[in-house]
């Protein structure tokens, strides 16, 4: 197996006193997540228009080891139960019994001289990176991403910090839709069909009281006898700054990414491959106020390229990111991702106690190109009649530990006003908003 051997040659790097030392006994932790998701007016077309579904997440972590050398397991256990006929239900919501994580990670010291310190990491893991719009682990999402291969986290204490990763990203299975309702078990799968490779660097204080980023990551992919792709092959690379928010100070983030490369405009074996050329812009500056609740105010800009006429492809793929920190929910939600979209907005977030935080966003909704089907919806006007405009997202999330660090609840709202494209394109569904809420229950043990 590929976990296998990259465990055995990263056991071969430790010294053998690390190796034959007897592991402390394993620490176990885990969580359970019941959530119960409606929505009204689904904006995706070919879906139920009214649909309710209910799916737990059950993730157990076992760890040993406290010295050079650990040991990291971790199971999820993804499900959705009252699945329609006509359910958007997929591999985002679904995935049963999965070792997502099982790994062993190593401290390697001071390899680059005094006052710096080194790890690694082999095996199967999930990988949270930099601002996460390119390689996360969605938390939101009933299923997470989950990734074969190797990490080495560098940095040294005059406040510069790398991560560098080669890893192969898993299929998740079944995708079928029959295996799906009925909840089959089946071993997410990796392999050189599909590589994730590249690092991120990043400057505290770098600029002031700001923190410089720069990242890459190369996708390829390439079609197999188990699944047909977009031969996807991108190079992704992001500048960010930003400083952290604190009362009484404004805070901000930049962050440009620009991707090419080349992939097909479908799935299929025929399909004649398109340089790809595409970008994205996120932007917000915020101030915290010095009071009980410590609000904080920010106005907020995303802007990611969409497939415009000519003959490359410019609609801009975020990879493995997660979307529900900057745009909207997922789960039956899922109309605003990080492709082919303009929105500015205003969020307004808070903190009522130790146990309690919240927010309410609101934005506009612009198609970045007119031809292309709207961000994450489908929805599209290949003539362009439609405009770009299309609508406004109300939001907001409430969370709230019943017990401290043993049980939160969690409420998630979300009105789509649909306008221009989402009404009038040819394959819009019908109706002018949608209306998404879930509610959840997290135990932590």
């Amino acid at each position: 197996m590929i976990v296998g051997r990259i465990i055995g040659a990263l056991l071969g790097l430790l010294p053998v006193a690390a190796v034959a030392a007897e592991p402390p006994p394993a620490r176990l932790s885990g969580s359970i997540r019941a959530r119960y998701e409606h929505i009204d007016g689904q904006a995706r077309p070919g879906f139920s228009s009214v649909e309710d579904l209910f799916v737990t997440r059950t993730a157990i972590q076992a760890e040993a080891g406290n010295g050079p050398l650990r040991l990291v397991f971790e199971l999820f256990d993804s499900r959705a139960f009252g699945i329609g006929p006509r359910s958007v239900v997929g591999t985002g919501d679904v995935n049963t019994l999965e070792l997502v994580q099982a790994h062993v990670a190593a401290d390697l010291g001071a390899v680059l001289g005094h006052g710096s310190h080194a790890s690694l990491r082999a095996g199967r893991m999930i990988l949270n990176l930099g601002s996460r719009r390119i390689v996360a682990a969605d938390e939101y999402r009933n299923t997470t991403n989950g990734y074969t291969g190797l990490r080495l986290d560098l940095g040294h204490e005059v406040g510069v910090e790398a991560s560098f990763i080669y890893v192969l990203p898993q299929q998740r299975l079944p995708d079928d839709a029959a295996s799906l309702r009925s909840g089959r078990v089946v071993l997410d799968r990796e392999s050189f069909d599909a590589t994730l490779w590249g690092g991120i660097a990043a400057w505290k204080q770098a600029l002031g009281d700001s923190t410089l980023e720069a990242s890459y990551f190369r996708f390829d992919e390439r079609d197999s006898p188990r699944l047909q792709t977009r031969d996807r092959h991108l190079d992704t690379l992001g500048i960010r700054i930003f400083k952290v928010p604190k009362p009484s100070l404004f805070d901000h983030e930049l962050e440009v990414i620009h991707q090419s490369g080349s992939n097909s405009a479908s799935v299929g074996t025929s399909v004649p491959q398109l340089d790809a050329s595409a970008w994205f812009v996120h932007a917000d500056l915020g101030y915290t106020f010095a009071s009980a609740w410590k609000p904080r105010l920010s106005i907020e800009y995303d802007h990611a390229s969409g497939d415009g006429a000519g003959p490359g492809n410019t609609r801009f793929d975020t990879l493995f990111g997660m979307r529900r920190a900057d745009l909207a929910p997922s789960g039956i939600y899922a109309a605003l991702g990080r492709t082919n979209i303009l929105t500015p907005g205003i969020r307004l977030e808070f903190v009522p106690s130790e146990r309690a935080d919240g927010f309410v966003a609101a934005r506009a909704l612009w198609a970045a190109s007119a031809t292309d089907g709207f961000s994450t919806t489908q929805v599209r006007d290949a003539s362009g009649q439609s405009g770009r405009f299309a609508g406004y997202q109300l939001e907001g999330r409430l969370r709230r530990w019943l017990i401290p660090r043993r049980l939160r609840a969690e409420i998630n709202s979300v009105l789509l006003l649909r306008r221009g494209l989402l009404q009038t394109a040819p394959n819009a569904p019908p109706g002018d908003r949608t209306f998404y809420l879930s509610v959840a229950l997290t135990t932590s043990f």
